[in-house]
C-alpha cells in the first residue's frame, strides 16, 4: 500500500509504476499544460499521464523539460487515439507522439479504447515496440473483461495495465477483479467524476472525520483498493492538495461505505457502445 507519492507498484515485467501522478484531459495545450505539469514534478510527482486526443502533448513534454527531473525518475504515460489504431498506423502515430512530447521513449503506452475489430492489430504494434526497447511497459484502456479475453486468446504479450473510469459510482468489481486474477494493474481515469461527488453526504461526512476533503477521501479509496490514480488539476493549490493523502486510512466500513455508492453510472463513454 503507497505510503508516500514517490511509492512505486511493480507492474508484472518488473517495471515499477507510481501509484499516484497527474492526468492532463482537456488541459489546454501550451502553457497551461506546461506549469501543470512543471508544477506537479516540483511538488513530488512523478507520473504523468497524456494521450494523442488530448492535443497537449506538446506542453506536457515543455513541462518535462522546465521540472529539470532526470528523465528516468519520471513516469510518462501516453496512449493511441482511435483513428490510428491498426498495426502501421499505430507504429506512426506512437513516432508522431513521441516527437511531440520531445522523447526518445515512453514509460507506458496504452490503446485508448476497444472499438470493434482492429484492437488486436494494435497490440501488435504495442508488442513490436515493446521488444524494440521504445516502451517500457504496454497496456490497454477501457477494456471490459470481453475485450481482454479476446486479447489473450492471441497476445505474445499479456497487457499490465488496464485504465477505466473507476469512481465510487462506477466500481468496475466485475473487470478489476479478472485483471487482479490476470496481474494486470488497474489504474483509474476521472477518480473524482470530473467533479460529481463533491457534494456527496456519504463522502462528506467521512472527509469531516478525517480532516481531509471529499477529493482526498476519495482519491485515497482508490489507492487503498490498490488502483494507480491520477487525478487532473491545472491549479498548484490543488495539485498538492490532491496528493496530500498518504497521512490517513479509511477503514473497513468507510471503504464499503464509499464502494456501496456504485451505481454503475458512467461520465465517459460505454466501451461497449463507442464502436469504430
Amino acid at each position: 500500500m503507497a505510503k508516500s507519492l514517490k511509492d512505486t507498484v511493480k507492474l508484472h515485467n518488473g517495471v515499477e509504476m507510481p501509484w499516484f501522478g497527474l492526468g492532463v484531459f482537456k488541459v489546454e495545450n501550451g502553457s497551461v499544460a506546461a506549469n501543470a505539469v512543471e508544477a506537479a514534478i516540483r511538488n513530488g510527482y512523478r507520473s504523468i499521464d497524456t494521450a494523442a486526443i488530448y492535443k497537449n502533448e506538446e506542453g506536457v513534454g515543455e513541462g518535462i523539460r522546465a521540472a529539470g527531473v532526470a528523465r528516468e525518475e519520471l513516469f510518462i504515460t501516453s496512449k493511441v487515439w482511435n483513428e490510428d489504431q491498426g498495426y502501421e498506423t499505430t507504429l506512426d502515430a506512437f513516432e508522431k507522439s513521441l516527437e511531440r512530447l520531445g522523447l526518445d521513449y515512453l514509460d507506458l503506452y496504452l490503446i485508448h479504447w476497444p472499438g470493434k475489430d482492429k484492437y488486436k492489430d494494435t497490440w501488435r504494434a504495442l508488442e513490436k515496440l515493446y521488444k524494440d526497447g521504445r516502451i517500457r511497459a504496454i497496456g490497454v484502456s477501457n477494456f471490459q473483461v470481453h475485450h481482454l479475453e479476446e486479447l489473450l486468446k492471441d497476445a505474445e504479450i499479456k497487457p499490465m495495465v488496464n485504465q477505466i473510469e473507476f469512481h465510487p459510482r462506477l466500481t468496475q468489481k466485475e473487470v478489476r477483479d479478472f485483471c487482479k486474477a490476470q496481474g494486470i494493474q488497474v489504474e483509474a481515469w476521472s477518480p473524482l467524476m470530473q467533479g460529481q461527488l463533491l457534494d456527496n453526504d456519504v463522502l462528506s461526512q467521512i472527509a469531516e472525520k478525517h480532516n481531509k476533503s471529499v477529493a482526498q477521501v476519495i482519491l485515497r479509496w482508490d489507492l487503498q483498493n490498490e488502483v494507480v490514480t491520477i487525478p487532473k488539476s491545472i491549479k498548484e493549490h490543488r495539485i498538492i492538495e490532491n496528493a496530500d493523502i498518504f497521512d490517513f486510512e479509511l477503514s473497513q466500513e468507510e471503504m464499503e461505505n464509499i464502494s456501496a455508492l456504485n451505481k454503475d453510472e458512467r461520465v465517459g463513454p460505454n466501451p461497449d457502445e463507442l464502436l469504430f
